[in-house]
């Protein structure tokens, strides 16, 4: 097997490729003169390829795409599309007539190229449905917890219930306890955040998410967990969008924000290399 990157994620192609063992292959990319994007993969020949590449923001889309036909162009046995961050996957039902399911659109068009579909930590495990090839769903607890268990946490928080289960798994890698945050409204404008079971008096803290994107939600809980006695609060996601002023925001509300190289910036400080090398290694294809 042979590792290609695209773009969006040179480094952590590089990293899934040191932890296999196996080589990497870096695309040459430039712009036609009205700024389509062109891509040339070198000389490949009947080989097994992960290809991975992160599908935001919107151009490395049309990145991915091309490289796949780059890829069966130059014949190579099978394609294993390997996507960190699955852009446009929050749109997975329909709101209003007259809407796309974006993600259903992405799932299609990755799989015409594709033998195999690996994601990691996807808005919805619904999404693989709208595969007609194999899939994997992967997660980064493993990753985020023992970065967690190094800075001595000893209780795992996620924002709401829905993401109970992402903090019981990460939890379980740093050996600490477990909740979930539950809003309780006390009148029209004072409404109080806290763990809907465990006390945070003199406790570290982390508050782990899927995404964060604006930051809004972490400083909110940070501030009130402040109050009720954390001694010190982490804010760890898998994929850190961080867009507008989140960098800010979390700067001022927590002790350390980190995100995995799912999406590939200054505060990716947890890599899902060894959990993508590791489903790599063992798949049977």
């Amino acid at each position: 097997m042979k590792i290609v990157a695209g773009s969006a994620s040179l480094g952590l192609g590089r990293r899934i490729a040191e932890a296999m063992d196996v080589e990497f292959i870096e695309p040459d990319r430039s712009r036609f003169p009205d700024g389509e994007q062109r891509v040339l993969v070198p000389e490949i020949n009947d080989e097994v390829v992960a290809l991975v590449q992160t599908t935001y923001p919107e151009e490395k889309i049309i990145e991915l795409f091309i490289l796949q036909d780059a890829l069966r162009e130059l014949g190579v046995k099978k394609i294993i599309t390997v996507v960190p961050y699955f852009g446009y996957s929050r749109q997975d039902k329909i709101f209003v007539r007259g809407e796309a399911i974006s993600a259903r659109v992405m799932a299609r068009h990755i799989a015409l190229y594709s033998d195999y579909f690996i994601g990691m930590d996807l808005h919805a495990d619904s999404i693989l449905n709208w595969f007609n090839i194999p899939t994997m769903h992967l997660h980064a607890t493993r990753p985020i917890g023992k970065f967690l268990k190094e800075r001595g946490v000893n209780v795992v928080i996620s924002p709401d219930k829905g993401g109970y289960k992402r903090a019981k798994y990460v939890a379980d890698t740093v050996n600490a306890e477990f909740d979930y945050l539950e809003k309780t409204r006390l009148s029209g404008e004072e409404v109080i955040i806290k763990p809907k079971h465990l006390e945070v008096d003199g406790k570290v803290v982390a508050i782990v998410d899927d995404i964060i994107s604006t930051g809004g939600t972490i400083a909110r809980a940070s501030e009130q967990l402040r109050e009720q006695g954390a001694s010190k609060i982490y804010a760890v996601c898998t994929h850190g969008l961080f867009i507008k002023n989140a960098v800010e925001k979390l700067k001022n509300s927590v002790d350390e924000f980190a995100a995995t190289d799912t999406i590939e910036s200054e505060h990716s400080k947890i890599t899902v290399a060894e959990v993508i090398a590791h489903a790599l290694k063992n798949m049977k294809i």
